[in-house]
């Protein structure tokens, strides 16, 4: 008998594996060592496995040199690069905790969520495009400039012992990514070793930062279990196999190109290819061409700009088969041209969120069109979903109400917020999303929409809460109200609405260029309207969505 309640459970064949992401690295080694595992094209990388195997374990080593104790959280400030890759195995290795940091960070939020964590040693790019990485670190704590690399001591970022910079050049208080192999221990193997006896699936392995809906950004802490099983999973839906090679043009500090491209690769033997060390369409179309891809993933605007490039019937795409798609929803004509301009007859989208490791839900190979487009698939293996009403009573099938999640994919919690964990995570295990969403009868689940006000711009989740907190910073601003209008490029805008102080005069340049200085360029508000008076209701709460509804009309 089939229930009409909104709960779908995933089964499958497969069992969930239970092993640490070193014990997944050296089964891959074992089994495909000779196999070319990583080409990063900007820095004219082509490894093995067996060699990429190598360089993360020296690396591993040498970070012992660095006084990191397991458990201690390794910070990663970098666009994608060969580096990155290393860090992300070499810190599981040791038994140290990667903490994610969003390249466009900016003063604020790199010296919060350094702190937050407390963050004892920090691997970063010298620079990246408009950001000079270096020069922010020390406008934050001068006194690096004078300090002896590997004994900071800065009152700004109390936790914070050492600095590793990915640069040919030396840099003063700093050591160079490619000194640390030298400075292992003799005993490096040994302890790495111990290491890896003593190190458990379940132990937390990363903290990636998600803005939250109140206040600044929450650490979601993920364990190996979580990570390796989803990546495993989401390559067994694109039907991934050793003799695939995915481009991977996503960035590596977000889930999409570390868990559902890296991990996705290594626990099947694939090939990962990086174009270029952030998105740019024409070398994503020469990677997969060249490269001979056989899969792609991305965010809807990445895929529309690949269709828009110029020269885009120059390239060889026939090889591509699969590739993920997710982070907003894909208008249909897209999805279209995706399966018959670029080859990727088997594209699945999937649906899920940084705390859920990231997938949920994802379409498979053999979806039929409309339901890949319409919706965001069937429920992942050995995932839990439910759909509520606001009292918090399961739904029937075809009603909309608040997805949760529960199973082996939800995170740990928020580093060091007990209580902010316990607001999205319930007693019985439920993660409530703050999405609402439809599952219908043959179990396949439409996102309709936010609880909360959450904004989707070209994939990155942008929380109005966060850029209200620093607009309320400026000493002219007396309230802000930030929310989310349609934008034909990005599927969504920032919009903010500014009430001045009495007698105060700005203007929206002047607005926009404070938030540049504080906060990473996605989150600046596009438009930025000055006025007397917000809507407000009886009770004097702000009617967003009026403010919303006039935006439009003004626009």
């Amino acid at each position: 008998m089939k229930s009409n309640t909104s709960f779908v459970c995933g089964t499958s064949d497969q069992p969930l594996i239970y092993q640490t992401i070193g014990e997944a690295l050296d089964q891959v080694i074992e089994q495909w060592g000779d196999k070319e595992a990583v080409v990063v094209r900007h820095q004219g990388i082509r490894w093995s496995y067996r060699e990429f195997g190598e360089r993360i374990d020296a690396f591993a080593a040498g970070l012992l040199a660095l006084d990191l104790q397991p458990g201690d959280r390794v910070g990663i400030w970098s666009p994608n690069n060969i580096e990155w890759l290393i860090t992300q195995f070499a810190t599981a290795r040791a038994g140290l905790i990667l903490v994610n940091i969003n390249p466009a960070y900016r003063q604020a939020e790199l010296t919060y969520t350094l702190n937050k964590v407390g963050c004892k040693a920090l691997i970063l790019a010298s620079e990246f495009k408009s950001s000079n990485y270096v020069g922010t670190l020390r406008n934050i704590a001068p006194a690096i400039d004078t300090s002896q690399a590997g004994q900071l001591q800065l009152p700004e970022l109390p936790d914070l012992r050492s600095l590793v910079v990915i640069s040919e050049q030396p840099v003063a208080g700093m050591f160079r990514f490619a000194d640390i192999e030298a400075m292992a221990p003799a005993d490096a193997g040994e302890q790495l070793a111990q290491r890896a006896g003593k190190s458990q699936p379940d132990d937390p392995i990363n903290i990636q930062f998600t803005s939250g809906t109140t206040g600044l950004p929450k650490g979601a802490t993920l364990t190996h279990f979580n990570v390796l099983n989803n990546g495993y999973f989401t390559g067994e839906a694109m039907k991934l196999t050793a003799q695939d090679r995915l481009c991977i043009p996503v960035p590596l500090y977000h889930c999409f190109g570390m868990v559902l491209g890296v991990l996705n690769c290594v626990t099947h033997g694939a090939a990962m290819i990086f174009p270029s060390e952030a998105f740019e369409a024409r070398a994503v179309l020469e990677a997969v061409s060249e490269e001979r891809c056989t899969a792609l993933h991305g965010v809807p605007t990445m895929f529309i700009a690949e269709l828009e490039e110029p020269d885009f019937g120059r390239f060889d795409l026939s090889h591509l088969r699969t590739g993920i798609m997710a982070g907003a929803p894909c208008p249909i004509e897209v999805m279209r041209k995706v399966i018959s301009e670029m080859n990727m007859t088997e594209v699945t989208i999937a649906y899920g969120m940084t705390e859920t490791s990231p997938v949920s839900f994802q379409s498979s190979t053999d979806d039929p069109l409309e339901k890949r487009v319409a919706t965001v698939g069937r429920i992942h293996p050995h995932v839990q979903v439910k759909i509520i009403d606001e009292h918090g009573a399961v739904v029937p099938r075809g009603t909309s109400g608040e997805l949760c999640t529960r199973g082996y994919s939800v995170m740990l919690g928020y580093w060091g917020e007990d209580e902010r964990t316990k607001e999205d995570i319930d007693a019985a295990g439920w993660m409530h999303t703050g999405d609402l969403a439809v599952i219908d009868d043959e179990g396949y689940c439409d996102i309709v929409g936010r609880v909360k006000d959450m904004i989707i711009r070209g994939g990155e989740n942008i929380y109005p809460r966060e850029i209200e907190e620093y607009l309320f910073q400026h000493p002219k601003v007396q309230e802000a109200a930030v929310f989310g209008v349609p934008d034909e490029r990005f599927g969504e805008a920032v919009a903010a609405w500014i009430k001045l102080h009495d007698g105060q005069a700005a203007d929206a340049d002047e607005i926009r260029q404070y938030c540049k200085e504080q906060i990473a360029y996605y989150k600046v508000p596009k438009y930025i309207v000055i006025v007397d008076e917000f809507p407000m209701t009886v009770t004097g709460k702000i009617q967003k969505f009026k403010m919303r509804e006039k935006t439009i009309e003004t626009l």
